[in-house]
């Protein structure tokens, strides 16, 4: 079963990619040594200068978890993506967990994603939680001015990016998925970095699904490869 669950992670990001054959496993796609350059997440504040009255609601918006998998190719420098990171860091450096969930995979992708049974238990009481407990272990690797550090920019290299083909791993849908991209940071005036074990694309958009560990080492939050220092991305094989 812990393979089972381990096999959730795959899924992939980088800017050139190719869509794969039928195996649970494939190739790196894309030009061999290319690297994705680091995206800075930057978030800005509008101020309003007039005032508009808002009408009631009519419709209901729907969540892009909720719409089909499609095979568009995600990028690092999409509205989302920055947003999803924004949310990352903001659950680690607030140390408020809950914050980091909007960058986590959306859950009704989840239940599309995989033919298991039980799948909505296991996407909050396994995924959400472990994700919940690796932000919190981050914010402890920051130190006590974490409030005060400042997420620099997210390191995806698209060479270790490939797609993950429908009935591998008990997924009913393909995704792309990336392994090991690194969070850089800066606190104390030094810059560090650790990693994002998993990230899978939903519809052209690459979300978190495995934060510290792909396979959790034991009980309670990790963080992936800790440094005192901007580190390069890594492959490993996922599924």
């Amino acid at each position: 079963m812990a393979l089972l669950f381990a096999c959730v992670a795959a899924a992939a990001v980088g800017f050139v990619l190719a869509q794969g054959g039928g195996s649970s496993h494939s190739a790196a796609l894309g030009p061999t040594g290319h690297r994705a350059g680091t995206t800075t997440v930057v978030s800005t504040t509008t101020t309003p200068t007039t005032t508009t009255t808002v009408p009631p609601t009519t419709t209901t918006t729907t969540g892009p978890g909720s719409l089909p998998q499609t095979s568009a190719l995600p990028t690092t420098t999409s509205p989302v993506f920055a947003a999803n990171m924004a949310a990352l860091w903001s659950g680690v450096s607030s140390g408020v967990a809950q914050n980091a969930v909007p960058g986590f995979f959306p859950e009704p992708a989840y239940l599309q994603l995989k033919d298991i049974s039980g799948a909505a238990s296991d996407y909050t009481e396994r995924l959400i939680a472990e994700y919940e407990e690796d932000v919190a272990s981050a914010h402890q690797l920051l130190g006590p001015d974490a409030a005060s550090a400042q997420l620099v920019g997210v390191d995806v290299d698209a060479a270790y990016a490939h797609w993950v083909a429908p009935g591998a791993c008990y997924n009913g849908v393909g995704y792309f998925e990336v392994p090991n991209s690194r969070v850089l940071y800066m606190v104390d005036g030094q810059e560090r970095s650790f990693g994002i074990a998993s990230m899978i694309s939903w519809r052209g958009e690459w979300y978190i699904v495995h934060l510290g560990a792909v396979l959790r080492p034991g009980d309670g939050g990790t963080v992936d490869d800790p440094q005192s220092g901007p580190v390069l991305p890594s492959y490993s094989s996922t599924c």
